[in-house]
């Protein structure tokens, strides 16, 4: 291995219904078609050295901000790569960022996430309200089907922030009669990990607030929690100035070949 590069891609359309089975295949299919030096696991059964950082999007959710890395043989710029894997992968599959990997653990800096979950046909004020009630409780336990069977654990604890952006309900129900509330949560990562269905299994169950119709969920953005913001930062931030600044001068010089 002569480099670690790590990668931001969407899931965007139809491709948020693709498992995450299919969408690691897809891109080891885009990474041989755009002739990516990427190193191989020793061993009776070499694999591409190929590691997804973080939770995956759950399938039937799009996402902004999924993270990889891959290990490359040879130097390789970023910028060409970005759109060379981008340009191998299918529609929906796309490729946002790339940048050489600096040291540390990507996964340690993914504290939290911002989710959007957007609710054709609720109502604003009951919206509202079962908000106010959300965020006003101490604990909202509710219970999830999981691999181990079914569990309970509180869903407000992990939520730091949720709110309705100021006039969402009135621009994402533009094209219709119909009224569409838009939810904005920032969410931190625990184990158990809270996802957007269950703030809104927490919404039901302190205020009945149940939308009339499935909730569209995008991951809109995931990283360290900036406290100033109480959001998350960009996670390739610390690599960006790791690579690009001080001595080691810009990833450009390093990169030979094509890619």
């Amino acid at each position: 291995m002569a480099q670690r590069l790590r990668v931001r891609y969407a899931k965007r359309g139809r491709l948020r219904f693709t498992s995450h089975r299919d969408i690691s295949r897809a891109v080891e299919r885009a990474v041989r078609r755009a002739d990516v030096p990427v190193a191989f696991s020793a061993g009776f059964s070499p694999h591409p050295r190929i590691s997804y950082v973080g939770s995956a999007a759950p399938t039937g959710v799009a996402s902004e901000a999924e993270y990889l890395e891959i290990s490359v043989t040879r130097q390789c710029d970023p910028d060409r790569l970005r759109a060379a894997l981008d340009a191998s992968l299918p529609p929906g599959l796309d490729v946002l960022d790339v940048v050489e990997a600096g040291s540390g653990s990507l996964a340690d800096r993914l504290e939290c996430s911002v989710w959007q979950v957007r609710l054709p046909g609720a109502d604003p004020v009951l919206a509202r309200t079962a908000i106010e009630q959300f965020t006003a409780a101490d604990r909202i336990e509710v219970e999830r089907l999981t691999k181990k069977g079914m569990r309970r654990f509180d869903a407000r604890e992990a939520v730091l922030s949720l709110h309705m952006p100021e006039g969402s309900e009135t621009t994402a129900g533009q094209a219709s009669s119909q009224s569409c509330v838009i939810l904005r949560m920032v969410v931190r990562h625990a184990v158990p990990a809270v996802r957007p269905d269950d703030v809104l299994t927490g919404l039901r169950l302190v205020a009945d607030f149940a939308p009339p119709s499935p909730p569209e969920v995008t991951r809109l953005a995931q990283g360290p929690l900036d406290p100033r913001t109480g959001a998350p930062a960009d996670p390739l931030d610390l690599d960006r100035d790791m690579t690009r600044g001080g001595e080691t001068g810009p990833v450009s010089e390093y990169a030979v070949g094509d890619l």
